[in-house]
């Protein structure tokens, strides 16, 4: 009896070995799955496909002896039934080599997920059940990660177990930690006789026209002060007959100037009065030359304050960008606006720690004179927690 073992990478190379070496007939008695050995020995080395065949063997028929047909169609049955044997344990080998693809990949993803918890810098799954939930309500509020974490533990330090249990409670903590965190200048100081020169700057579409004449017609109207406007903002028609109006509705004295001579020479004819506010050009921060050129003009104003007005509805990326690049303009204090516009306010505080700029006003719609109102801790902290 001729029997022949040959080994081959996948089984459909190997059955082509036997049906070339022993014929078309040649039936298939036995196959398995083999790896040799690499390094001495100590390592696995390549797999293989061994197959044990012969062309002297009839393969005995399964069916009973009455349902035997003759010898042709039981040669031709053999046949049959060794193709299926070879396309079963050829099935069953794909299965085996899909199944220990599949549990690779799960070993690599246990790997990576194991990594991914190793490097996390802050973990919360050491923090009891209340202390989570106030960590992911803070999260949902738009604090980064890093913010949210330490106020928690911050109140974790500080709150006794018996308020752990209360979530109006843990809120009432964050809200007095925020507050510490926010800083104020308080309204622009206006004396009578002294005059006093607050510029606005930021970029364009936050609402500086608007928020200056909020701030004139308050102090015109409300404190009874003599207030001036100048404007350098020639590169939109619109914003300068905008305010013109408004200088015109509210009795003011506007100029408009387009050079820092001119800066002066204004400045210089509104001496008498007690509040001068300038509102600048909309500029990009990335403008170094404009920039530059605002600094200039500002310059020449004798600026006592520069208030950097920002829309709370851009990402908090840009808002510490832009406070980062406008401080080259000798910025003294933020003003926030379009607090009505924004589904959440969590990237105020990442902006004020960066800046280190204080809040002078805050603004949430376009009413004149209404709608602003001086920047307070407490208002801004409830804001930042959707506290009503």
């Amino acid at each position: 009896m001729d029997v022949r073992t040959y080994r081959a990478a996948t089984m459909h190379e190997a059955l082509a070995i036997v049906r070339r070496e022993l014929g078309p007939d040649a039936a298939v008695l036995h196959t398995r799955e083999v790896r040799t050995r690499a390094l001495f020995g100590l390592l696995p080395g390549k797999r293989w496909i061994e197959v044990t065949a012969s062309a002297g063997v009839n393969v005995p028929s399964r069916l009973p002896p009455a349902a035997q047909p003759a010898v042709a169609p039981a040669l031709a049955g053999t046949r049959a039934m060794s193709e299926r044997l070879s396309l079963g344990v050829a099935g069953a080998v794909a299965t085996q080599e899909l199944s220990t693809h599949v549990q690779s990949q799960l070993r690599d993803l246990q790997a990576m997920v194991k990594q991914l918890c190793q490097r996390a810098p802050h973990q919360h799954r050491d923090l009891p059940e209340e202390l989570f939930r106030l960590y992911t309500d803070l999260i949902d509020l738009d604090l980064n990660e890093e913010l949210a974490r330490e106020f928690v533990d911050r109140v974790r330090s500080s709150a006794s177990p018996a308020e752990l249990p209360d979530p109006v409670l843990l809120k009432a903590r964050v809200a007095r930690l925020i507050e510490e965190e926010v800083s104020v200048t308080g309204p622009i100081a206006v004396q009578p006789g002294l005059r006093r020169v607050a510029a606005l700057v930021g970029p364009t579409g936050v609402g500086k026209t608007t928020t200056i004449a909020k701030l004139a017609a308050n102090y015109r109207l409300r404190e009874k002060r003599q207030v001036g406007l100048i404007t350098v903002d020639t590169y939109r028609i619109a914003a300068v007959e905008q305010l013109r109006t408004y200088a015109e509705i509210i009795d003011l004295p506007m100029q408009v100037v387009s050079t820092p001579k001119e800066m002066r020479q204004a400045v210089r004819r509104m001496g008498e009065l007690d509040l001068i506010l300038v509102d600048t050009a909309g500029r990009s921060p990335k403008d170094e030359v404009k920039l530059q050129e605002l600094k200039a003009f500002l310059h020449e104003a004798s600026a006592d304050e520069v208030h950097l007005v920002l829309s709370v509805t851009a990402g908090r990326r840009t808002l510490e960008e832009t406070a980062e690049r406008f401080a080259e303009v000798g910025t003294t204090a933020l003003v926030l606006t379009k607090l009505d516009e924004a589904p959440t306010l969590g990237a105020v505080l990442p902006l004020l720690r960066r800046s280190r700029l204080p809040l002078s006003y805050l603004t949430d719609g376009q009413n004149v004179p209404d709608d602003i109102a001086v920047a307070e801790p407490r208002r801004l902290a409830r804001l930042i927690l959707n506290l009503h």
